[in-house]
């Protein structure tokens, strides 16, 4: 203990041991001792001496400190205080400020011994993960040293470390539970840690942002006043942009999540805006990035149009409109929110007219628009402001052709109001004022009110401007021409040749009109010619680019500067290879890559603006195409129009074909329509037969029922009459009307054999007839044999009651002659009684046999009606599907001519196919685009 006194600043007894040696004395002590005590003022010690001895410190003892942090676990002082003095050694920041002369050399060393001690901790990954573990921790002690030192490993080595906690077991979750810390020091902290976690890894992007960061971040900006918070909101939003600046998967989370609508309450900013703190400056600063994130230019078009569109819906378009038109606004936040409007309006027709609509707060309310190129036009405004306005016109003409009418419009004659400033007159004054940035950014904005609209060029062409008293106006278009050639500054002459080269690109008409004015032509060949200075180099190549378009979109209305007379002008003043060489010093220029990798215009200075993003996309899609036709002859000219009036005669011809195909499609459509309908009713007719086959059987159970009654009413009408006729005996007179209906039964008999023999031969003439041709008609003919059977059932039953009456007919014969003879003789015998008993039950049985037979008669002749009814039927159904098939037969030849006719025209199709490659060959051969 008496040796730790003199560490800690007890007057020693004997010489002063150095640094080392004490730092060695203490790492041996916190090996070898047993007492938790003694190893716990060891630590301490080593942490006191830390800053002073890191070299030391990190050299000897960085082993026993990580035994420590394993095995003291549970005493959270000791693993503070080791935590801390791991901290000291691998933090490279310095509290002491060194002298000046020492400042740069002293710090450089410092990051060196930082990275390296970093690179020895983190060699074993098992010492980060231990780390993350202690995270875990409660306690403060444990807790804060130990996000600041993962904090300082990700400072020094951030990919490796965020390597480790990838792939560490719930590593990114550990950390993010540092957020909801109830303690802010513990808190802030870990939002420093996360920004550095944060930094370009995707992976951990996404994961953080899954752990519910979002929400977290934004409820502590919430807490902590929005843009009038401290720099606790600045932590939150650079983590914010952390996380979603190239990160298309979180930007799509955050606008899925609603979390834009909770952007919106950050830019509620009252009336009085004098005074503005530097933090809340920057945290509005920041704001407004994270909105620009979300709708960057180079997101995914998808992306960037859902999220405008969220911006619009929710109102943070209309507060950024707000703070854009209000006063006292820094001007820094307000070139920031100029910028930020201008890409949440870029491409989208819905905000870009809401942008239209915004008025300033003037008295009389001038629009926004207005208000803008005011300030752009202004050579007092500064630099970066008059960029963002440059910019945010861009992006309200951008893909945006209702607006480029507008502004076109107030530069018409009929639409200029003396009254009051228009865009049209503020673009006029910046392109021709004394000032070459305001001539460059007016040609610029003017260009893209032309940009991809032939309409809007053809209408400038009629703006007349009035130079001076007493002098006829001169157009824009000549005036533009006039000021370039009286050799004003570089800047203002790219502008305007800018302008020209998109005024007249694809554009025969304004082609037409430059070439009209005679001095245009020689002025560009002898600026082409001439051998300049550097300085000079662009502007000679944006000539050459001018007289390539008037040769590339010439349509040889002017005798005098057709095609090939400016082609031999150009050889004859410039030479082809001297002029393709001057053409090419556009996109050699050292600023071309550069505005060619953006759109916003960012500058340095005013001298750098030169190149606009939209133009350099026009310079790269006709630098080719002027080079050859530059270098083609007459007669490629001619041979190339005859390929292309060839190409266009073929292109009818297969445009023809098409149109012929387009209609026999239609055609069998409307066939195929009609084969369904006809399906459809045919079904509907099976339907009836089938239902019909259903009532048949319904009428045969129903004659099978009556088959039944009748046999037991015959049988009851036998017993009574028996009975009758004992009760009332037989008497002559009798019998012979029992002769008489005997005859008529015969009779009636034998017409009820003709009907069943007329019965037979109908169902003999049904067997033998020719089938059916639809499967439902085949059912009913098995159902029509069904009732066949049981008509030869009926037959035979009444051949067997026919019978049957014979034999009683015979008995009663018999019966009869016997009571002739004994009637004179024994009229009151007992044997005449019996005799008399036989006759009266044959009689009885006579009478129930005809009740019978007529009774089957009746029968018979309902069978034979509805047998009739099913023959109508099924001849109704026959000719229906005959009729049917015969539609069937007619539509299935006209599908097949159909057919035939398609094969005709492909095989037309195919010929000419290879006629067209034959000349697209042909044209390739030529050295023609194809």
């Amino acid at each position: 203990m008496n040796f730790l006194r003199g560490v800690m600043g007890g007057q020693p007894a004997g010489p002063q041991p150095s640094g080392a040696e004490t730092i060695q004395k203490l790492c041996d002590r916190v090996a070898s001792s047993t007492l938790l005590e003694d190893r716990r003022d060891a630590v301490r010690a080593l942490k006191s001496l830390s800053k002073k001895y890191r070299l030391e410190v990190g050299t000897q003892a960085m082993g026993h400190l990580v035994n420590i942090l394993q095995a003291d676990r549970s005493d959270s002082e000791i693993i503070g205080y080791a935590l801390e003095t791991l901290y000291n050694m691998i933090s490279n920041d310095e509290e002491e400020e060194p002298e000046e002369s020492e400042e740069e050399n002293s710090q450089k060393q410092a990051d060196d011994l930082g990275v390296q001690f970093t690179e020895i901790f983190i060699k074993e990954q098992e010492n980060v993960t231990l780390l993350l573990s202690l995270l875990e921790e409660f306690d403060f002690h444990v807790r804060w040293p130990g996000v600041k030192l993962l904090t300082a490993l990700l400072k020094n080595q951030c990919a490796q470390v965020q390597g480790v906690i990838l792939v560490s077991p719930m590593g990114v979750s550990r950390l993010m539970d540092l957020l909801a810390d109830s303690r802010e020091v513990i808190r802030n902290d870990g939002l420093l840690l996360l920004q550095q976690l944060t930094k370009g890894n995707a992976a951990i992007q996404k994961i953080v942002a899954f752990e519910n960061a979002f929400e977290r971040l934004l409820d502590i900006i919430t807490e902590e006043g929005n843009s009038d918070g401290g720099i606790v909101v600045e932590d939150c939003l650079l983590l914010l942009l952390n996380l979603l600046r190239n990160n298309s998967s979180n930007q799509n989370f955050f606008k899925e999540g609603s979390y834009i609508q909770r952007m919106k309450p950050w830019f509620e900013v009252g009336d009085d805006n004098s005074g503005w703190s530097a933090q809340k400056v920057t945290n509005l600063h920041l704001m407004l990035q994270l909105v620009r994130v979300m709708v960057c230019p180079v997101n995914s078009p998808g992306a960037t149009s859902s999220c405008q569109k969220a911006m619009y819906q929710c109102g943070l378009l209309q507060q950024l409109c707000t703070i854009l038109m209000a006063t006292g606004v820094p001007a820094d936040i307000l070139t920031e929110t100029i910028n930020t409007v201008s890409e949440v309006i870029r491409g989208s027709q819905v905000n870009q007219d809401y942008f239209a609509s915004v008025n300033a707060p003037s008295n009389p309310p001038r629009p926004a628009i207005v208000v803008l190129l005011m300030s752009m036009v202004n050579e007092r405004q500064p630099f970066v402001l008059r960029c963002a306005v440059l910019y945010c016109f861009q992006c309200f003409l951008y893909k945006n052709q209702k607006g480029q009418g507008e502004i076109v419009a107030t530069l018409l004659p009929s639409t200029i109001d003396a009254n009051s400033i228009s865009a049209g007159q503020l673009l006029c004054g910046g392109l021709f004022s004394a000032d070459s940035l305001s001539n460059w950014c007016a040609a610029v904005a003017l260009a893209h009110a032309l940009q991809d609209n032939l309409t809007q060029k053809e209408q400038l062409l009629r703006v007349q401007l009035a130079t001076s008293l007493g002098n006829p106006p001169v157009s824009l278009l000549q005036q533009c021409t006039n000021i370039l050639s009286q050799g004003s500054k570089v800047q203002t002459r790219v502008g305007l040749l800018m302008l020209l080269c998109t005024w007249i690109s694809n554009c025969p008409i304004a082609v037409t009109h430059f070439l009209h004015n005679q001095a245009n032509i020689p002025f560009l060949t002898a600026q082409i010619s001439e051998n300049l200075g550097e300085d000079e180099r662009l502007v000679q190549g944006l000539c050459a680019l001018l007289v390539g378009i008037c040769i590339y979109y010439n349509d040889n209305s002017l005798e005098n500067y057709t095609k090939e007379k400016l082609k031999q002008l150009v050889e004859k003043r410039i030479g082809k290879e001297n002029f393709v060489e001057k053409l090419g010093f556009i996109t050699k220029h050292e600023l071309y890559s550069r505005a060619a990798q953006k759109p916003q215009p960012t500058f340095s200075s005013p001298e750098q603006m030169l190149f606009d993003h939209e133009f350099t996309k026009l310079v790269k899609e006709l630098e080719g195409v002027i080079t050859k036709a530059v270098h083609k002859s007459s007669e490629e000219e001619k041979k190339e129009e005859e390929v292309k009036k060839t190409l266009e005669q073929h292109d009818s011809i297969v445009t023809q074909y098409k149109e012929l195909i387009r209609e026999q499609d239609t055609q069998l459509n409307e066939l195929k329509e009609q084969v369904s309908s006809l399906k459809t009713e045919n079904e509907q007719m099976q339907a009836t037969i089938t239902h019909q086959l259903s009532q048949i059987q319904q009428h045969k159970d129903q004659y099978n029922v009556l088959k039944l009654k009748l046999g037991k009413d015959s049988a009851q009408q036998l017993s009574a009459q028996a009975e009758g006729a004992q009760v009332n005996g037989l008497q002559s007179e009798e019998l012979t009307g029992l002769r008489e209906e005997v005859e008529e039964l015969r009779k009636q008999h034998a017409e009820l054999q003709v009907q069943l023999r007329e019965k037979d031969a109908l169902i003999d003439k049904l067997r033998s007839g020719p089938a059916p041709p639809v499967e439902g008609i085949a059912t009913s003919s098995e159902n029509n044999a069904e009732l066949l059977k049981e008509l030869e059932t009926l037959r035979s039953k009444v051949q067997s009651q026919t019978a049957e009456i014979g034999q009683l007919q015979a008995e009663r014969r018999d019966l009869l002659k016997k009571a002739m003879v004994s009637v004179p003789t024994a009229a009151g015998s007992t044997d005449g009684a019996g005799d008399s008993g036989k006759i009266a039950e044959l009689e009885s049985r006579l009478v129930a046999l005809m009740g019978e037979t007529e009774k089957l008669k009746e029968e018979a002749k309902s069978s034979l009606e509805s047998r009739a009814g099913l023959e109508r039927q099924l001849a109704e159904a026959n000719s229906t599907v005959a009729i049917l098939q015969t539609e069937k037969a007619k539509l299935q030849q006209e599908v097949a001519d159909s057919k035939k006719e398609q094969d005709d025209l492909l095989m037309l199709l195919a010929d000419q196919d290879q006629k067209i490659q034959t000349l697209k060959s042909k044209l390739k051969d030529l050295g023609e685009p194809v």
